[in-house]
């Protein structure tokens, strides 16, 4: 086995530990690991893009933006994570009309804001709430290992070639079914039943787990990286491990909001959309 092998394997049982502690303790932890992981995706973002490099001042206030919603999340109750992300993106996006900011700047604010937001959302501080988190990740997590596995061994059409070449159109059908299944037994393991809605939620949730995959690739190929960063030894960057994640998150969380607001239940959580409660 390389050294490079053993690294990776150290480093994804080192991770796996401490996100999945601190999604069992919830609270504070979880709290801080969601804040802490937006932190590092706005530095990727930015380190990526170049956005210090081009616009010294717009970076700082994105940098502001994003700790001031870290600093609501971990200290505060999360009330205004929210309308301080709408707020700031919404001015980024005036200042970049204006051309006074980079075009990357109000995507970083957004991408990093609402994956800090959305994690603390999805757990809350109940046992429904782990149980909609464990969901994701079994969506996430079978959707990422079947598709790179069931790629390798049936290959065929590309799925997107000019973003990913490797990805190819059977490991993409893999995978999608291989989070259903997994999120499916998850839910018959802890509920005893399961319902066409729930298996149809997370078919949605492994597609958007796939399409936040192929975002990522698309950032880094538009700028020429290989990885996010090296902040994890064998794995690149943070953005490269939670790419799939993030987006299965942000897709469980807005579609939520969509759901409650147009059903009136503006208390339904995110185990309750996912589960039918």
């Amino acid at each position: 086995m390389s050294g490079e092998l053993k690294r990776r394997i150290l480093s994804a049982i080192v991770l796996a530990i401490v996100v999945l502690a601190a999604t069992w303790y919830g609270g504070f932890w979880f709290r801080l690991v969601a804040a802490l992981m937006g932190l590092l995706i706005y530095y990727e973002w930015s380190t990526i893009t170049r956005l210090a490099e081009r616009n010294f001042r717009t970076n700082a206030f994105g940098w502001l933006v994003v700790a001031l919603i870290a600093a609501d999340i971990v200290l505060g109750d999360g009330s205004f994570a929210v309308p301080i992300l709408g707020g700031s993106t919404i001015t980024a996006v005036l200042l970049m009309l204006l051309r006074k900011a980079n075009g990357w700047l109000p995507g970083g604010i957004f991408y990093a804001g609402l994956s800090a937001i959305s994690l603390p959302a999805i757990r809350g501080e109940d046992q429904a709430g782990l149980v909609a988190t464990l969901f994701i990740f079994a969506v996430v997590w079978a959707t990422d290992i079947l598709a790179y596995f069931v790629g390798r061994a049936l290959k065929g059409p590309k799925l997107a070639p000019r973003i990913s070449p490797g990805k190819t159109w059977s490991g993409a059908i893999g995978g999608t079914v291989a989070g259903v299944v997994a999120s499916s037994a998850l839910t018959l393991g802890v509920f005893s039943r399961l319902s066409f809605w729930t298996v149809a939620i997370a078919f949605l949730l492994s597609v958007a787990s796939q399409i936040g995959d192929l975002f990522e690739s698309f950032i880094k190929r538009r700028f020429g990286v290989k990885d996010s960063s090296h902040l994890i030894p064998g794995h690149g960057g943070v953005m490269d491990r939670v790419d799939g994640l993030v987006f299965a998150c942000f897709a469980a969380f807005l579609l939520t909001l969509v759901h409650a607001a147009a059903t009136g239940h503006l208390d339904t959580t995110v185990a309750g959309f996912l589960f039918g409660f």
